[in-house]
């Protein structure tokens, strides 16, 4: 199941969404909870930002891994169409 959900997790452009999502609520949460800090002079915590970024990223990657599982779990093997071969 951990292997399977790795496995997923890097593939089939979820790394990709995974990040267009955490750029888009990372800057958002970012802006919302250390603004004053970033526009105003003070100080930022560095790892309050990086934490923002992670944390969608990883709810994002989560989700679609998730759903595929799911969807393997709802939909046999035998009824799913096969990839198209190059």
């Amino acid at each position: 199941m951990i292997r399977r959900f790795l496995s997923y997790s890097i593939d089939a452009g979820v790394p990709h969404r995974s990040l267009m999502v955490a750029v888009v609520v990372g800057s958002i949460l970012n802006l919302i909870n250390q603004g004053d800090a970033i526009f105003g002079g003070g100080t930022i915590s560095w790892s309050k930002i990086g934490l923002t970024f992670l944390v969608p990223y990883c709810v994002a990657t989560f989700g679609a891994v998730s759903y595929r599982i799911r969807q393997e779990r709802v939909v046999p093997a035998s009824a799913r169409p096969c990839p198209e071969q190059p």
